[in-house]
């Protein structure tokens, strides 16, 4: 089967890379030409554990190709994937839907046969019936089943979560589209991956409300850690015992400085959004929202604490280790380093850092923070160093060098990655989250 898949960023490539695995043909199309220069050649537009192995594998089979041709790459295509950005709205927060209906459009006068278009990006209810509506006044007069596809892939896990999905998600409205879509997906049938079939709205509705949950689940237990830093429990008990419950389970139950990414901050704010125009609030996730907001800037001000307060910080020199939103990505969106390095510099903190892989997305985003070439040049003179995002390579950093280096031997640890009890007998004065 011939697979057009209209967008090369995240979603879009790891998707387009495994159907081509899968043995089916296909074209990811992008309208950035240096995007499918680089594609062609190899470079890869994100860090993806896995991915330019795939791609390279696949474009040497002739199964995977690139074009910003949108007409010529879905002709022949059964089916044809939108994968664009969906960002927030400026002003309300909203998903911004400009480029999901651009793409309609122009699919609509570009189709050459029989097709279904499938809404890969995630947003909101009812956008599947303007997609409809759009390729409908084109004046388009071949069959087009509109479905909803909505993604799960976790940065840093993608392909492995793309071929051993938990479940599929399809939200069809005809036999047409269900029939094509079982057949896309016919080599994770055989594997016997769950596929749920839906209807469109609701398709729409449950990638929403499963992020909106799984963020509920991590500002709960942040909550969590929060009291018991005040009541001297520890919260990696807490999550232990409440996680072997089968009804709550263990994942998403690690207390930190909050949730970011490209998915979890925009997708509660436009469910939040969504639930306003139907009157119909969803308050639990209001609060999901604020709270974490909150919490971001509450973790720098945290480490301006192990710096002795606000008055004794200035001047100061703080490392802190690890910038993306979570390990094995480069993604920097809503990162809660973005928030803590803002709260130091804002207190007259001098700040240095290290990121395996996020430093030259972070540098923009933190322009008086010094990047560094390892996490040791960043601790090097450091009155505190803040552990931000759990990489490996600081899961078993030279302890004893890190007292040689830094100015003070004081870590903040906002991953909980070290034992207090260690660390103290090594002779750091060590805080981490929820933990006595």
């Amino acid at each position: 089967m011939k697979i057009a898949m209209v967008g090369s960023g995240y979603v879009g490539l790891v998707s387009g890379a495994c159907f081509a695995d899968f043995g089916h043909d296909v074209v990811c199309i992008d309208k950035d030409q240096s995007k499918v220069d680089r594609l062609r050649d190899g470079i890869m537009p994100i860090y993806e554990p896995g991915l330019d192995a795939l791609v390279d594998s696949n474009v040497k089979a002739g199964r995977l190709s690139f074009t910003t041709d949108l007409a010529e790459g879905i002709r022949g295509a059964s089916a044809i994937f939108i994968a664009v950005g969906t960002p927030s709205r400026r002003g309300d927060g909203h998903a911004d839907l400009s480029f999901v209906y651009a793409v309609a459009q122009e699919v609509g006068e570009s189709l050459s046969g029989d097709a279904v278009v499938v809404t890969k990006s995630t947003v909101p209810v009812g956008t599947g019936d303007e997609v409809e509506r759009i390729i409908a006044e084109t004046g388009c007069q071949h069959r087009v089943a509109v479905v909803s596809n909505p993604e799960f892939l976790r940065e840093g896990a993608a392909i492995g979560d793309f071929k051993r999905p938990d479940r599929i998600v399809i939200g069809a409205e005809d036999d047409f589209g269900r029939e094509v879509m079982r057949e896309v997906y016919r080599p994770l049938f055989l594997n016997e991956a769950p596929i749920l079939f839906t209807g469109r709205r609701s398709s729409e509705l449950i990638k929403y409300a499963a992020n909106a949950f799984l963020a509920t689940k991590i500002t709960f237990i942040n909550e969590m850690a929060d009291l018991c830093e005040k009541v001297g429990a520890n919260v990696q008990d807490v999550s232990r015992g409440i996680g072997m419950d089968n009804r709550i389970g263990p994942k998403f139950l690690h207390a930190g400085p909050g949730y970011g990414g490209s998915c979890f901050p925009k997708d509660t704010l436009a469910l939040l959004k969504t639930a306003e125009d139907y009157d119909s609030p969803v308050r639990i996730v209001e609060a999901v929202a604020k709270v974490n907001e909150s919490r971001k800037r509450a973790m720098g001000r945290k480490v301006i604490e192990s710096l002795g307060g606000v008055e004794a910080a200035r001047g100061k020199k703080a490392a802190l280790l690890g910038l993306t939103f979570k390990p094995n990505t480069d993604d920097m969106r809503d990162s809660p380093a973005i928030a803590i390095a803002q709260a130091l510099t804002d207190a007259g903190v001098n700040v240095a850092a290290y990121d395996p892989e996020g430093m030259e997305l972070a540098k923009p985003l933190m322009p008086k923070v010094v990047m560094c070439d390892d996490p040791y040049a960043a601790i090097e003179g450091a009155d505190a160093v803040a552990i931000v995002t759990e990489w490996d390579a600081f899961r078993a950093l030279d302890l004893d060098r890190v007292k040689e280096l830094a100015n003070a031997p004081v870590i903040v640890d906002l991953r909980n990655i070290y034992r207090p009890d260690d660390m103290r007998a090594k002779g750091f004065t060590y805080t981490s989250i929820g933990r006595p």
